[in-house]
């Protein structure tokens, strides 16, 4: 469009020269014939208008928006319409408290106040998307800088209204998954609202009080000490148990042993022990006396 008003005010300055003295009237009709012809490209390229893809026109003549959209393309509109482009990709929000790493600089984590009375810090990721049917609206409603008017006041609002029913260890751990179903539910619905939609939110970390976390990290701690000595215990019982039975295996052998044994077959026993020894090249054997139990001597030394 500014290329347009451009060509008509050439094409005015060459009309005025051309009334002027016949020296410079072939001057004027020069620029004349220029300015028309750079009024003629203005207006043509002001009637067209590219948006890339992932992307929405928004129109607006002399400061009213329409309510149609323009997607992605080439477009013929009025020259006098203003085309508003917005992003209709998917886009994340950060608040973090690590510096550099949220959409703000510094610490930008959100802090809350639990159940308890304790102050916890989160980190946070919103995943969302503009509704290219609502854009027209967010923009007459909103403009186009809805994060800072929406995404983040909202998101901010919500987790701060929902974490004063969790106590600061529950949301920690056991309600951690039931506090970000609960805190999606909400801004969801809020978003809708305005014309954005929530994809996804992502509880990044929760920081507990450096005490709490202290008493926590004790808590954990002896747990695992008593589940160590539980083992412990738990072997001792084993292998207590396997020396009962071993001795109670050895004590029915003995038994066994006992009560089978007769005198005729110890005597047998006997004589094939005697029978070996007597065989042996190392040994003379001399049974000497009347008794049960030989003297064998040994010749050899």
């Amino acid at each position: 469009m500014t290329l347009f008003v451009i060509g008509l005010l050439i094409l005015i300055a060459g009309i005025i020269i051309a009334r002027s003295e016949s020296v410079i009237q072939q001057t004027g009709k020069i620029v004349r014939l220029a300015g028309l012809l750079i009024a003629l490209i203005g207006l043509l390229t002001s009637s067209v208008v590219q948006i890339d893809a992932g992307q929405v026109g928004v129109k607006s003549l002399f400061g009213k928006v329409q309510n149609d959209v323009l997607g992605s393309g080439l477009h013929f509109i009025n020259p006098l319409m203003v085309v508003t482009r917005l992003d209709i990709k998917t886009q994340n929000y950060t608040m973090s408290g690590v510096h550099d790493e949220g959409a703000q600089q510094g610490d930008d984590a959100i802090r809350v106040l639990t159940a308890d009375g304790l102050e916890v810090t989160i980190d946070l990721t919103v995943l969302f998307r503009l509704s290219d049917a609502d854009a027209p609206r967010l923009v007459s409603e909103t403009g186009v800088n809805y994060i800072d008017k929406i995404v983040r006041p909202v998101t901010r609002t919500k987790i701060r209204d929902n974490s004063v029913y969790y106590d600061a260890v529950a949301l920690y751990s056991t309600k951690r998954d039931e506090f970000q179903s609960k805190i999606f539910k909400s801004i969801e619905v809020n978003f809708k609202e305005r014309g954005l939609q929530l994809e996804q939110l992502l509880v990044r970390n929760i920081t507990l009080p450096a005490s709490v976390k202290s008493t926590i990290e004790g808590k954990i701690n002896a747990e695992q000490e008593a589940q160590k000595m539980q083992f412990v215990l738990q072997k001792e019982k084993q292998e207590a148990e396997r020396k009962r039975v071993e001795a109670q295996g050895i004590a029915d052998y003995q038994r066994i042993i006992n009560q089978g044994l007769t005198d005729k077959q110890l005597q047998y026993e006997q004589i094939k022990a005697l029978k070996e020894i007597a065989t042996s090249p190392n040994a003379k054997v001399v049974v000497m006396g009347k008794g049960n139990t030989p003297v064998i001597l040994d010749t050899k030394n």
